[in-house]
């Protein structure tokens, strides 16, 4: 359909417009070639690029002509009216207007068929006629220009075949390693095209074609069409699943053929919703509206990339957006040739895209419920992080007891590791994380995405509970060192008090050498063993005369118990923690089965029935068991004592009975 044109190939895609940009100067200043820089100081050329443009397009032209960056004026896109990814064609009218009244010089458009983020494409048409009307060149880039070899093409594409030159990526759209890109333009002149670089005689510059060339042979024009075609189906079907999906947003600038397809997870109110939302924006400060458009950022950057990982045929990736923000983008006509995407990709890609959106939902609306929950908990620290897609961040601030600051960030860093630990050991289906590689808080727990059945305040107390037990046992082995060497201290003045003291019972006379022998043979000295033992749980040093007495080692003081959520329950069977029960009426007839069921076994256990007209109180039948095991245990030690008639087996009986 670019009928009369010329073809420079080249390897750099920015290479073309470098190329047309020359052959423009060289077109507008007849003396450029005698006097170059003075005739661009007297006039000064500007190149206008849309801000939807690629990023460091108009700082690379203007590095590689030797122009200042005064030369390149940057339009807006569209605010009020329009796509907001389109230029804005009144606003450009106005800015040339003011530079032709300054005394600069109109040179050069860079409009977009096909937007780099968002693939919207430009008011073509009216651009041209702008560019008629101050005499400049229209130059068209983009992704859209694909679409030109189809039977069916949009009018706004169409009008691409009317601009004065156009850039086409062949090789990205086919699926063609090592093929040059094509700057397509209509000159008369061919002096200042070979001025400006756009032809040469050299035969090595020719050859640049050939890959290219070939490449198109081996496809034909069926070829060539049917994988155009292909794409342009697959964001089709993307396009048409997208509009079934509840908190899906898309940005697509043709409802029926878009080559391109945008989207984004936005949680939309209804319209009473959206009224009371609206109204509470208008109150609400600007920091917290942003924190809102940072959280969707961060939430579609999760997403992108888990689409991207699952899916990875799909060739999704994440942009950058101006308006809309963080938002997946589908462009199967830059990746579908080379990844070798097809329907039963994008038909994966929905349905991972409808499991990832009720844990998106469920992790936005609990974010603010654990915040809360956090900053009542006492011991815990909440950490505003809004680039962590997940529910949350956490940390365990331990007491300070007047500590330094090294030694304090030191154990927060050790008690917060061991929180981590501790908290991953736990059968749940929560991640937490050190948080990201670079960026990310220290000494913090990261939670990440969680589900709707997610029992908030349980897993607050959890945290709360674990970090407490961590920060007690480590305070107890800080202290023990201390306590075990004042206890070995005791210990030994208590013993070298002992010995002492069993010197005085014994005597000066038993301490001599021969005559202590020979009197502790004729009257021997009972003296019970006296030693010490350290109860590391209390702290305190005990005597060891129980220990020898009882022949057996005492436990001494009880440990103090192992703090655990208060909030901790009975779980139905497979229930995970940290899981809250959804089927609350299931519970309560299973529970009550199981009732009913111990009721029936406890009415099989029960004694027979006496006589009519009495009635067996509780107190009998608890003295009827009594009286049977009695009788029961009786009757066995009895039979033993027939069995052994030895005098010493009896008396062992007997004590037996009268322990029981």
């Amino acid at each position: 359909r670019y009928e009369n044109g010329s073809a420079y190939y080249h390897e750099d895609d920015r290479e073309g417009l470098l190329k047309i940009c020359r052959l423009v100067i060289h077109t507008r200043y007849e003396d450029y070639t005698i006097e170059g820089f003075n005739v661009l100081y007297t006039k000064q050329p500007v190149i206008y690029i849309s801000s939807a443009a690629r990023t460091g397009l108009g700082q690379a032209l203007c590095s590689q002509l030797g122009l200042p960056l005064s030369c390149m004026c940057r339009v807006p896109c569209n605010t009020m009216f329009g796509s907001q990814h389109q230029m804005d064609v009144a606003l450009l009218d106005r800015v040339i207007k003011d530079d032709v009244e300054s005394g600069k010089l109109p040179l050069l458009l860079v409009a977009n068929a096909g937007t780099p983020g968002a693939g919207h494409t430009d008011k073509l048409g009216r651009l041209k006629e702008l560019c008629e009307q101050y005499n400049m060149w229209l130059h068209v880039e983009g992704v859209n220009l694909a679409t030109l070899a189809l039977g069916y093409v949009s009018s706004s594409v169409v009008a691409a075949t009317k601009c004065d030159s156009m850039t086409l990526t062949l090789g990205s759209w086919l699926g063609l390693p090592a093929v040059p890109a094509v700057t397509l333009y209509r000159h008369e002149d061919p002096s200042l095209s070979l001025a400006a670089g756009l032809t040469s005689s050299q035969p090595v510059e020719k050859l640049r074609a050939l890959p290219l060339w070939l490449s198109l042979q081996y496809l034909g024009h069926d070829g060539i069409v049917e994988r155009i075609k292909h794409a342009s189906q697959l964001s089709q079907r993307l396009l048409e699943n997208l509009k079934n999906l509840d908190f899906i947003k898309t940005s697509v600038e043709d409802e029926l053929s878009s080559p391109v397809v945008v989207f984004k997870f936005f949680r939309e109110y209804s319209n009473r919703d959206q009224t009371s939302h609206a109204a509470q924006a208008s109150t609400i400060p600007h920091p917290i509206i942003s924190n809102e458009r940072h959280i969707y950022d961060t939430f579609n950057q999760w997403l992108g990339e888990q689409l991207a990982q699952l899916v990875p045929a799909s060739g999704v990736d994440v942009v950058e957006l101006e308006d809309e923000g963080t938002c997946v983008r589908f462009s199967p006509l830059m990746t579908s040739a080379v990844l070798g995407t097809e329907i039963q990709d994008v038909d994966q890609l929905v349905d991972c895209l409808k499991m990832k959106i009720p844990v998106l939902t469920s992790t936005l609306q609990l974010r603010e419920e654990f915040e809360q929950e956090v900053r009542r908990t006492v011991g815990l620290l909440y950490v505003e992080d809004l680039s962590w897609p997940g529910l949350g961040v956490v940390r365990y601030n331990c007491h300070s007891d007047g500590k330094n600051d090294d030694k304090q960030e030191k154990e927060l860093e050790k008690i917060n590791t061991e929180l981590l630990k501790k908290l991953n050991e736990l059968e749940s289906d929560l991640t937490f994380s050190l948080g990201p590689e670079f960026g990310g808080q220290k000494n913090c727990v990261y939670i990440g995405m969680v589900t709707e059945d997610l029992d908030v305040s349980e897993l607050v107390e959890t945290i709360a509970a674990t970090g407490r037990e961590i920060e007690e046992n480590s305070r107890l082995l800080e202290n023990m060192t201390e306590v075990v060497r004042k206890g070995i201290q005791e210990a030994q003045l208590q013993l070298q008090k002992a010995n002492e003291e069993r010197l005085l019972e014994e005597g000066l006379l038993r301490q001599i050498p021969v005559v202590g022998s020979v009197l502790n043979w004729f009257s021997p000295f009972q003296a019970s063993p006296k030693g010490r033992t350290f109860n590391l749980t209390a702290g305190s040093l005990e005597s060891t005369e129980s220990t020898y007495v009882s022949k057996a080692q005492g436990t001494g003081t009880t440990p103090p118990p192992t703090p655990t959520s208060s909030l901790a329950k009975q779980r139905l069977p497979g229930q995970k923690i940290f899981k809250r029960s959804l089927r609350s009426s299931d519970a309560f007839s299973e529970s009550s089965s199981v009732s009913h069921c111990d009721d029936l076994e406890k009415m099989d256990q029960r004694p027979p029935a006496l006589s009519p007209g009495h009635e067996q109180g509780p107190l009998e039948t608890e003295k009827t068991v009594d009286q049977k095991e009695v009788a029961q245990a009786t009757k066995t030690d009895a039979e033993d004592i027939q069995s052994d008639k030895s005098p010493h087996d009896c008396t062992q009986v007997e004590e037996q009975e009268s322990q029981r």
